[in-house]
């Protein structure tokens, strides 16, 4: 698989990864063996980037790959995140003594005294970020973390983030119905040497060839209160979405193969992490980074998909409680 730098010094990974949130449910139950047939075919495919979080079922997600790594060490390069609490309500905490507790509770659940990259997966807005850094790179002495990511924010903060110390990588929703970092986050990436992980890259499973159906998704799937997947939002992007999709497979490829190489051509320094229960759509994602599309291609594509064709906002009025706002 191609491979790109997790930021200007960080380490080489697989231009697609693995984001591990299906892990602990969001889109359905999964067991641990199930979890652990997926990793075994994100090795067979080069998929050597895995992306997980505390919050992923309460350490479920890392719990997984844990007890995976324990019998193939040393194939992948693991990203964790902290900062976000979920009882007993939702809040963001930042302060060193709780990303330290959970990094050290992410490591145990790893089984590994260190990762290679660990996130601040939301920004408490009344620590400074310069505050937040300065904490990061005390773990980063002590040898606990590998790099410093920051997770959906302002290219504002990434530049007073990277005066403090190097920003590893930063990750944000991106994908063909979510283009909000191309208003300067990209750029700013770029310019810093910082690697740019997009998320929910197949806008969490519309740009496929079996699009969900919202009665079939069990009730706490996190897509049931999004707007883009509510009525009637959901039935006018179907329609939009399903001519790309069609295009797709005209061209030789599954939407999600598509999708996914559109994301990663958006720049060399952009790594894309879709997350997945099947190691058959593992193998489509997988597939993106061996494609380049062509021009006639990606004219194509934004003739089916102009931006800012999706109806409804990209998450509801709760959900949207966190990410930084910009332009």
């Amino acid at each position: 698989m191609q491979q790109r730098k997790l930021g200007k010094d960080g380490p080489e990974v697989g231009a697609i990864g693995l984001g591990c949130m299906s892990f602990a449910g969001a889109y359905g139950k999964i067991s641990e063996a199930e979890a652990h047939r997926v990793l075994a075919a994100a090795l067979d495919l080069g998929v050597t980037h895995l992306d997980t979080a505390l919050i992923y079922g309460g350490g479920v997600s890392e719990s997984y790959i844990g007890s995976f790594i324990k019998d193939h060490p040393n194939r992948f390069t693991i990203a964790t995140k902290a900062g976000i609490v979920t009882k007993p309500e939702r809040r963001f905490d930042n302060t060193e003594a709780y990303l330290r507790e959970s990094l050290e509770g992410s490591l145990k659940r790893l089984g590994v005294d260190h990762v290679d990259l660990f996130y601040i997966h939301r920004r408490q807005q009344d620590i400074p970020i310069e505050d937040v850094m300065a904490t990061m790179v005390k773990f980063k002495e002590e040898g606990k973390i590998g790099g410093i990511g920051l997770s959906e924010i302002a290219p504002y903060t990434l530049r007073r983030a990277a005066k403090v110390h190097p920003v590893m990588a930063v990750q944000n929703e991106y994908s063909l119905w979510t283009r909000l970092p191309e208003l300067g986050l990209l750029q700013a990436c770029a310019e810093l040497g910082t690697a740019f992980v997009a998320f929910s890259s197949v806008g969490r499973g519309i740009f496929s060839n079996r699009m969900p159906v919202i009665e079939e998704l069990p009730e706490n799937d996190f897509r049931r209160n999004n707007p883009r997947f509510m009525e009637p939002n959901y039935s006018l992007n179907k329609a939009i979405v399903s001519r790309f999709n069609e295009y797709a497979n005209s061209q030789g490829m599954s939407p999600a193969t598509m999708a996914n190489a559109w994301v990663l051509q958006k720049g060399e320094h952009v790594i894309a992490i879709p997350g997945t229960r099947s190691p058959e759509h593992l193998a489509e994602n997988a597939k993106a980074a061996d494609i380049v599309l062509t021009e006639a291609q990606l004219a194509e594509i934004d003739r089916l998909l102009p931006v800012g064709f999706a109806y409804g906002d990209r998450y509801s009025d709760t959900q949207t409680i966190g990410p930084e706002r910009y332009c």
